[in-house]
C-alpha cells in the first residue's frame, strides 16, 4: 500500500517544500545554559536538541576511572512533549540507551581523552523537539557543546540523515519521511574526511547506500562551515564584551580554524 503523504512530487519538491538534497534551516545557540562548562542548543528545522558538557572532572565511581584516559559518560533524555505521541521516554528506554551508546562510541575516538587520565567528561543530551533526524541533531549539538567546553578534539563531527524514496536520495529527513523510506545516519570528520558513524535502522540497497554516503560527506562540509562560523562568532562576541577567553572558548584552535 502506498504512502498517503507524497514524499517527493513530480516537480522534485518534498512535502515541506524542500528539494531532494536541501537541508533544513540550522540555528545554533552557544550561550551558556545552567552550570555547564559548555553547551549548545541547535535546531535542524523543527528538531531541537540541547547538549550540556561538564568536565573533565573527577569520576564519581572508581569503576568509571581509567588510568590512561578520560571516561566519556553520555546521558540522553527525551522530553515527553517532544513528539506528538505524548509518550514519556524514561532514561531506561531502549531507544534512548541506544542513542547514548551511539553518541559515546562516536566521540570516544575523536575526543583527546588521553590528555585527561583518571577523569570523566559528562555529556547530557536533551531532545526538546522531534521532527526527524534526531540522532543527526544530537551529534551536531554534542560537537558544538564539547568545543564550547574547551574539550580538545581531533576534528568536528558533522552528522546528516539520508534516505532513498524510490530511486531518489534525500537528506535531513523529517519524521514523515523517516516513517516512509529507508534511511541511514552518517557522521563525518570534515578535516580528514573520515566516516566515524554509520547507523541504519532500515534496509538500504548497497548501490543506494554508497550514493547516500557520498551525499552525506558533501552535506557534512556545509554543516561544518555553519558550525565553525557559530563557534568563531561566539568567541568574537566574548572578546568584544571584554570577557576572557576561557577553556570553554579556546577549544583547540586546530578544530575551530581548519
Amino acid at each position: 500500500m502506498g504512502s498517503r503523504i507524497e514524499i517527493l512530487n513530480e516537480a522534485g519538491f518534498r512535502s515541506d517544500g524542500r528539494r531532494q538534497y536541501e537541508l533544513r534551516d540550522l540555528t545554533i545557540d552557544l550561550s551558556r545554559h545552567g552550570e555547564a562548562d559548555g553547551s549548545a542548543l541547535i535546531s535542524h528545522g523543527l528538531t531541537q536538541v540541547l547538549v550540556s558538557v561538564h568536565g573533565p572532572r573527577e569520576a564519581k565511581m572508581r569503576s568509571h576511572t581509567f588510568h590512561d584516559r578520560a571516561n566519556i559518560n553520555v546521558e540522553v533524555v527525551v522530553a515527553s512533549f517532544s513528539t506528538g505521541e505524548r509518550r514519556k521516554r524514561m532514561r531506561g528506554d531502549k531507544r534512548v540507551l541506544e542513542f547514548a551508546s551511539t553518541i559515546k562510541s562516536t566521540f570516544e575516538p575523536v575526543v583527546k581523552t588521553s590528555l585527561y587520565p583518571r577523569s570523566q567528561i559528562d555529556i547530557y543530551v536533551q531532545v526538546l523537539q522531534q521532527d526527524g533526524s534526531t540522532l543527526q541533531a544530537c551529534i551536531n549539538a554534542t560537537t558544538l557543546a564539547l568545543i564550547n567546553a574547551g574539550i580538545p578534539m581531533n576534528d568536528f563531527v558533522c552528522a546528516v540523515t539520508g534516505g532513498v524514496h524510490s530511486t531518489s536520495p534525500m537528506l535531513d529527513l523529517s519524521t514523515l519521511e523517516e516513517n516512509d523510506i529507508p534511511h541511514v545516519t552518517v557522521a563525518v570528520m570534515p578535516k580528514t574526511k573520515k566516516v566515524v558513524l554509520v547507523t541504519m535502522e532500515t534496509r538500504l540497497h548497497v548501490e543506494r547506500f554508497e550514493e547516500i554516503l557520498n551525499l552525506a560527506r558533501d552535506a557534512g562540509k556545509i554543516l561544518h562551515q555553519e558550525m565553525k562560523e557559530a563557534v568563531l562568532s561566539r568567541a568574537s562576541s566574548l572578546v568584544a564584551m571584554g570577557e576572557p577567553i576561557t577553556k570553554g572558548q579556546k577549544a583547540d584552535d586546530d578544530v575551530i580554524m581548519d
